[in-house]
């Protein structure tokens, strides 16, 4: 596998992922998101474990310096 060919962890998330990691680096609570997305707040959460673990990030401070950072999320 070539150096382009390689994924970065956060090119492995879900279209649905990116949305929420958008809704956290706007500073949206759960259910907030849960509102704007049409989604239970149930479903977020397991949407916010799964971009921790693929950012390998602690906290959504973590996860959203990280997407602004990768250029995942442009800047608010």
């Amino acid at each position: 596998m070539t150096l382009n060919q390689q994924r970065t962890p956060h090119t492995k998330l879900t279209d649905r992922e990116v949305q929420v990691l958008a809704a956290i680096v706007k500073g949206m609570s759960n259910r907030g998101i849960g509102r704007e997305l049409r989604i239970s707040e149930h479903t977020v959460k397991a949407h916010i474990r799964s971009i921790f673990t693929k950012l390998r990030v602690a906290s959504r401070t973590q996860a959203a310096v990280t997407a602004l950072q990768a250029g995942v999320i442009p800047p608010v």
